[in-house]
């Protein structure tokens, strides 16, 4: 398939409402490029979003058409006051150097994620103290990786209960915040969301 490639680089776009709803068009955002007081509408895959190390987005609002999956590139970008709408799972935010040479000057701070579903995403190398997380269903946990040996001290509901404390390991040293939509977690562990929630009500580094 031939795509339609769409560039925005080189200047400071503000104030405009960016519809990126084309499933045929690559959206490459950056190099040297400053979204502010902007709307941007996504509706394509991660795919057909290419962020570059030099992407900044100040107080923007993302409104997400079509779930947004799996995209680790939004640590190319420096995101400062902006809001998030709609089904994330599997991507990454913040600054992570050890993701690729280019992720060496993303970052997230003052972000608000209380209107998105979220769902196995990450926060890396940033403090997650200034983000808005979602609510319950979703629940994040702070310091995954420092809190995992207290999480997997308790019994976890369900068949596969034991997976999700021991995955936390797993996960790469700069991971601050992860955050989960409690549904899909409990399908995993074959439980329900209410029996994994008393258990998540126990920590005070799961906020919900």
């Amino acid at each position: 398939m031939l795509y339609n490639k769409v560039f925005y680089e080189d200047r400071v776009i503000e104030n405009e409402r960016l519809e990126l709803t084309d499933k045929g068009s690559l959206y490459f955002l950056g190099s040297n490029v400053t979204f502010r007081n902007c709307t941007l509408v996504l509706k394509v895959s991660g795919g057909n979003l290419i962020f570059d190390q030099d992407t900044r987005f100040i107080d923007c609002t993302f409104e997400v058409k079509q779930e947004l999956k799996n995209h680790q590139q939004w640590v190319f970008a420096s995101l400062k006051g902006c809001r998030f709408k709609g089904r994330l799972s599997g991507c990454d935010f913040g600054h992570w150097p050890g993701y690729s040479e280019r992720a060496g000057h993303g970052g997230i701070e003052d972000c608000d994620f209380s209107e998105a579903r979220m769902d196995g995403c990450r926060i890396m190398g940033c403090d997650p103290a200034t983000l808005r997380f979602p609510k319950w269903p979703c629940f994040t946990i702070l310091d995954p990786i420092a809190r995992a040996p207290a999480l997997r001290g308790v019994k976890w509901p369900g068949v596969h209960g034991d997976i999700l404390p021991d995955t936390l390991l797993k996960n790469p040293p700069a991971t601050r915040a992860l955050t989960y939509y409690a549904p899909a977690s409990a399908r995993l562990l074959e439980t329900t969301p209410e029996e994994l929630r008393a258990v998540i009500e126990k920590f005070d580094c799961i906020v919900y």
